[in-house]
């Protein structure tokens, strides 16, 4: 039986008319959620996420902090491609919304790195796309950790420019570096937390 989350993600137009639906990759039982914004061209031909060039600059981003895919899990907002890689509509992040959450409660992530802005507003809205438009962008809050709460799982949220962004804005690279700085050491508390129970 098809889950109510699924339904409803599924009736939008743009998984009526996507290749594949792109769900997630990783470990299930990682510590480490990254959560980026929608599939693009070479996600919805695959339907694996960050596949293309931005996810070459996120398997970087992983081997730098020491991680692979064995680590982490990588899932996106939408699990459709919205035509032409245009920005998500809110109607259709309402409707992608609980999938996410659900991805969230099962996996229990301690650090959340949401990647780019959309991602980014989406966790400090806590899921709810009206209060989004509010939120500050993610060039003012990039490397900051907050700890947030949704669907009753806490986690520190750090957000991070997109990886796509760092192929086009060369200049975001230093910053992008320093960010992954906040990543690690992050982990290395979560790790050392986790070992004490």
């Amino acid at each position: 039986m098809v889950p109510d989350y699924v339904k409803k993600a599924m009736d939008t137009e743009i998984c009526k008319n996507c290749k594949n639906v792109v769900i997630g990759k990783g470990n299930l039982n990682a510590d480490i959620l990254f959560v980026g914004e929608a599939p693009g061209r070479n996600e919805d031909e695959q339907g694996v996420p960050f596949v293309g060039a931005a996810g070459k600059n996120l398997d970087k981003l992983l081997n730098n902090v020491g991680l692979s895919l064995e680590d982490v899990y990588i899932a996106n907002i939408l699990k459709c491609r919205p035509p032409e890689n245009r920005d998500p509509l809110p109607e259709e992040i309402k409707a992608h919304t609980p999938w996410l959450l659900e991805q969230i409660k099962k996996i229990k992530p301690r650090v959340v790195c949401s990647l780019g802005n959309y991602a980014t507003k989406f966790f400090f809205a806590k899921g709810d796309v009206d209060e989004m438009k509010i939120q500050k962008g993610i060039t003012s809050v990039h490397g900051n950790v907050k700890e947030i709460e949704m669907e009753g799982v806490r986690f520190k949220l750090i957000p991070l420019f997109h990886p796509a962004a760092i192929i086009y804005k060369r200049d975001l690279l230093p910053l992008w570096e320093k960010d992954l700085e906040t990543v690690k050491k992050e982990i290395k508390k979560t790790v050392s937390q986790k070992r004490l129970f």
